[in-house]
């Protein structure tokens, strides 16, 4: 089998996006795992396939590295549109497309994509940290600006804790500099820090407002990857109108044949 893929990378969050919107690709966890690999396969923190949906421009199926599909990406979402948009899947700068968490609206202008998120009708607020679902479910905590923290070592504990073990959860650690987040998070599915993560960003602007540590309803995010920007709004107790919006770049084409 030869499967034709384009490489995109958002912040950081990288991909590999494969058009199966004629069903031809039914790829199993092994093969995943084996794409995403970075020392023997291609390597990326997911794949995502481009398949067709009545009353949309197309659905967005997404796999985490691990193999197993995953909840919402936000970079993986911001991604597919330029991908849509490569391909002739979308002819003009505004699309409608479906993921695994509902439908969603997106712009696109050159490299830059704005992507409608999930609204969020619930904030958890606890002692110590914030629980917030943006189509995939994070656990926020608020650091120190002084204080080193190891993503990894402190994200796997949190991931896999008794509260979380069943499901997962990804886990943001947040710095507040004057007006911007600096966001580092540990995915999911990938099981270990990312560079970026779009639903991981979304939720913690949202987080940073909700607890006055920002006034703000427009916020930059810094990454390591690179910068987001998330705007939204807010009725009652609930965040409307979320967008989450940043660069995405095409990497390559390639082919990869399976025996």
């Amino acid at each position: 089998m030869k499967i034709i893929f384009l490489k995109y990378k958002a912040t950081g969050n990288d991909f590999i996006i494969i058009n199966n919107t004629e069903k031809l690709f039914l790829l199993s966890k092994k093969i995943i795992k084996n794409m995403c690999n970075r020392n023997l396969g291609i390597g990326a923190d997911g794949i995502i396939l481009i398949e067709k949906i009545k009353k949309y421009d197309f659905y967005m199926k997404y796999y985490n590295s691990d193999g197993k599909e995953g909840t919402m990406c936000g970079n993986g979402g911001r991604c597919s549109v330029h991908f849509a948009k490569k391909i002739g899947i979308i002819n003009n700068t505004n699309t409608l497309f479906k993921t695994i968490d509902g439908s969603h609206y997106a712009s696109i202008t050159k490299n830059i994509v704005s992507l409608n998120m999930k609204n969020i009708e619930l904030v958890e607020v606890y002692k110590k940290h914030i629980c917030i679902n943006t189509g995939s479910p994070h656990h926020i905590l608020f650091i120190d600006n002084k204080n080193y923290i190891n993503v990894y070592n402190q994200g796997i504990k949190i991931r896999f804790n008794q509260k979380y073990i069943k499901k997962g959860v990804n886990v943001n650690f947040v710095k507040v500099k004057k007006h911007i987040l600096n966001v580092r998070t540990y995915e999911r599915g990938v099981e270990n820090e990312t560079l970026s993560c779009g639903t991981g960003v979304t939720a913690s602007a949202i987080a940073a407002y909700n607890i006055k540590k920002l006034l703000y309803n427009k916020i930059i995010v810094q990454t390591l990857g690179g910068t987001l920007q998330v705007k939204f709004e807010k009725l009652l107790k609930s965040y409307k109108e979320i967008f989450l919006k940043g660069e995405v770049n095409f990497v390559y084409k390639g082919i990869l044949k399976l025996a």
